[in-house]
């Protein structure tokens, strides 16, 4: 297989270098004038074959992954566990090789196994893309974390970003750690003692245990759900408490005495981590971030299936 700008897969931020994450963020800015055309469409994966396999459920990612690759012409073929050869306990990798057998080109994976996806590369010669792998990471939404950021500020390098809410069972969090470190951010969490993992430290974060003292301290806040899936019991008290003490309210925002930029990967749990009238207020910028991730996740389909990166400076050429 032709090596790529980003490698055979996108497995993690981890795993890329400042100039790549750059690469990615402004191939997408570039692809973000296709979604504005009457007709939303380029040829550039004109003939490949792109399987969406999705173990766990999940609407916004599946549906922006669908949307980037038939913007870029892509056959698509969306396979979910239930009712599939998984749930009569075939394993990962038959089902990969299998498909990769009916001449795939590329697999994007949303696995509740943290390494899944990249357990998959390991042993299929398609490209593979992680969707979201247990507690692991979660790329794309990490780059379009990076690139909604990048567009209200004009920079990334610089800025103190709060990250708020459930880091210890959230997969974004570690990729913007790992994405806004990478960049020149600041990065600092915030959430009960019980929903922070350890060793933050040596990722270079800072931990604030106000979120009145994070709203001071940040010039954008990335606000997690409680992922009450993942949770056993006994993380917080109660729901209502937990809004109490670390919910972002309009109150807390203007307590902080400027303006805040509001984010969220979604779903949200409204008047438990964020208030509506937040979400849907002026500092938000919720809705631009699902904007960029069709433009994120078409750039990164986009170059691991080996586009010239010169998309990026000559926008108007559908290669």
């Amino acid at each position: 297989m032709t090596p790529t700008p980003l490698g055979k897969d996108l497995l993690g931020l981890e795993e890329l270098s400042a100039d790549q994450i750059r690469l990615v963020l402004d191939t997408a800015e570039a692809f973000k004038e296709v979604s504005e055309r009457p007709i939303k469409k380029v040829p550039a994966l004109r003939g490949k074959t792109i399987v969406n396999l999705f173990f766990e459920a999940s609407t916004r990612t599946r549906i922006s992954f669908e949307f980037a690759e038939k913007r870029l012409s892509a056959d698509t073929v969306n396979v979910a566990t239930q009712g599939s050869s998984v749930a009569k306990g075939e394993t990962l990798v038959d089902t990969a090789r299998n498909l990769e057998a009916m001449r795939i080109d590329m697999v994007v994976i949303r696995h509740p196994a943290s390494g899944a996806a990249k357990f998959l590369g390991e042993r299929i010669r398609s490209n593979v893309i992680n969707a979201g792998d247990g507690k692991h990471e979660h790329p794309t939404q990490g780059l379009l974390d990076l690139l909604t950021l990048r567009d209200r500020f004009g920079r990334i390098e610089g800025l103190k970003v709060a990250i708020c809410g459930d880091v210890l069972h959230s997969r974004v969090a570690r990729s913007n750690i790992w994405g806004l470190t990478k960049l020149g951010a600041e990065v600092a969490v915030c959430g009960p003692a019980s929903l922070l993992p350890t060793g933050l430290d040596r990722l270079g974060v800072r931990v604030i245990r106000r979120i009145d003292e994070a709203l001071q301290w940040a010039d954008a806040v990335n606000i997690l759900r409680l992922q009450l899936e993942r949770m056993e019991g006994g993380f917080v008290p109660s729901l209502r408490e937990y809004n109490r003490i670390f919910g972002v309210t309009r109150e807390r925002l203007a307590r902080a005495g400027r303006e805040v930029v509001v984010m969220h990967p979604g779903p949200m749990n409204r008047g438990v981590e964020i208030d509506s009238d937040v979400a849907d207020g002026p500092a938000s910028v919720i809705l631009p971030q699902v904007t960029n991730g069709v433009a994120v996740r078409m750039a990164v389909l986009y170059l691991l299936a080996g586009g010239s990166p010169d998309w990026a400076t000559h926008p108007a050429e559908d290669r």
